[in-house]
């Protein structure tokens, strides 16, 4: 959530930042709202400094039994008006909370400025795309004839865009699983395993609530995490930490849960765009001048997983239009898929900045005591990676002529050696 008091400030270069996120916004009601809170603040203070000279006429010895009456219901009244104005100036904050509330992250000055995926900056590149002698299976086709991938059994049990993972497809799954929690905590991460429902609370704090309610699965009055970011993220909500412990740093694994599954039609075979998928999660929490470069370590993180199994793949910049709500900065890699033709996006790293913290609360206690208080703390996250899309990557880069699949050798310890997936 952005700072109502920054907002207000500085309106015209937050409308300039936002112009091309989306956004709909009240600006008018907004700037009404603040101002008459402002007004009752001011109020409410000129009230309890008059309460408070009114106070000191209770030392005065010389008053008679009548004028101390007098000034006895005269506070009466004082007293009934402030708790007036402080009851108006929350309520006036709670409409802006909520107002702000549907309002998306500012872009960051560098973040190339967009409307759609086509305005998206290349930043790097890795490998050559894959070609081969032969015609290229897509991931569904192969997933078949490996009988390791069943969307139809999926269908069955669950509806359209469910999986079934069979045999080594089961497999695979939890492989890469294992062998992405290591590469993590080489890197210095701390394994986790969140519970997969959480309040409305968590989901509020890291921006999924309220504005997208309707792509979220709710079970009695908990969610569905769409991702290990919200529970994981708000571990430390109403907290504040040491800036001595700070980075710190958690991978976690989970089953990821979305109503959303992409635009109607689009990628309705295979297992690109599904309901329910397993994901590996990066989550930093880091002091606000740090971000920056917190962002770029934590998206080589991610990047390391692709590089260890061999896959090609590019890392693009998001315009300000196709960026996350939460999100002031945004890292996708994609990696290139020969069986289809195209690069896909597998993994995505955001810089949240303070956005998040506000709405948890979560700040931090400066090294230099001299600055005085806390500060919001900076959340990044990112994917490492989505475990489905891997599983479409690896089959269709590392299939061979005959129809089966060698899978790179990284993955022997967790696969004991079964790397050479055939039809069965």
């Amino acid at each position: 959530m952005l700072d109502a008091r920054f907002v207000f400030e500085n309106l015209a270069e937050v409308k300039a930042g936002l112009g091309t996120r989306g956004a709909n916004v009240e600006w008018d009601r907004f700037e009404t709202l603040y101002k008459e809170r402002l007004a009752a603040l001011r109020e409410f203070e000129s009230g309890r400094a008059e309460q408070r000279r009114m106070g000191e006429v209770f030392k005065d010895r010389s008053k008679t039994k009548e004028e101390m009456a007098t000034v006895r219901a005269e506070m009466q009244v004082l007293s009934g008006k402030i708790d007036g104005l402080q009851k108006r100036a929350d309520e006036l904050a709670a409409e802006l909370g909520e107002l702000l509330a549907y309002v998306p992250n500012i872009p960051e000055a560098s973040v190339p400025r967009g409307t759609s995926a086509e305005e998206n900056r290349e930043a790097r590149t890795w490998g050559s795309p894959r070609t081969f002698p032969f015609a290229a299976q897509t991931h569904w086709d192969l997933g078949e004839k490996l009988d390791i991938l069943d969307t139809e059994a999926g269908a069955r049990l669950s509806g359209a865009r469910f999986v079934l993972y069979k045999g080594m497809g089961a497999r695979l799954e939890l492989a890469l699983a294992n062998f992405m929690l290591d590469v993590a905590e080489e890197r210095g991460y701390l394994a986790m395993l969140p519970p997969y429902l959480v309040s409305d609370t968590c989901m509020r704090g890291t921006g999924q609530l309220p504005k997208f309610a309707e792509e979220a699965y709710k079970v009695d009055d908990l969610y569905l995490i769409p991702t290990a970011e919200v529970p994981i993220t708000n571990l430390h909500r109403g907290e504040v930490l040491e800036e001595a412990a700070l980075p710190i740093k958690y991978v976690a694994y989970s089953s990821c849960f979305r109503r959303e599954a992409g635009a109607a039609g689009r990628d309705t075979r295979g297992i690109t765009r599904v309901h329910q998928f397993q994901k590996v999660e990066l989550v930093r929490f880091c002091a606000e001048e740090h971000s920056g470069a917190q962002l770029e370590e934590l998206t080589s993180d991610a990047e390391e997983i692709l590089r260890r199994l061999g896959l090609p793949y590019r890392v693009m910049e998001l315009c300000s239009g196709d960026m996350g709500f939460s999100s002031a900065h945004t890292y996708d890699l994609e990696v290139w898929l020969p069986g289809q033709g195209q690069w896909r996006e597998i993994s995505s790293c955001s810089n949240f900045k303070d956005f998040q913290a506000r709405r948890m609360d979560t700040r931090y206690r400066p090294l230099d005591q001299s600055k005085g208080k806390t500060k919001l703390v900076h959340t990044l996250n990112g994917s490492s990676l989505a475990i489905g899309r891997t599983i479409v990557a690896l089959l269709e880069n590392y299939q061979q002529a005959d129809g089966t699949v060698l899978l790179p050798e990284v993955l022997a310890p967790y696969l004991r050696g079964r790397l050479h997936l055939k039809p069965r």
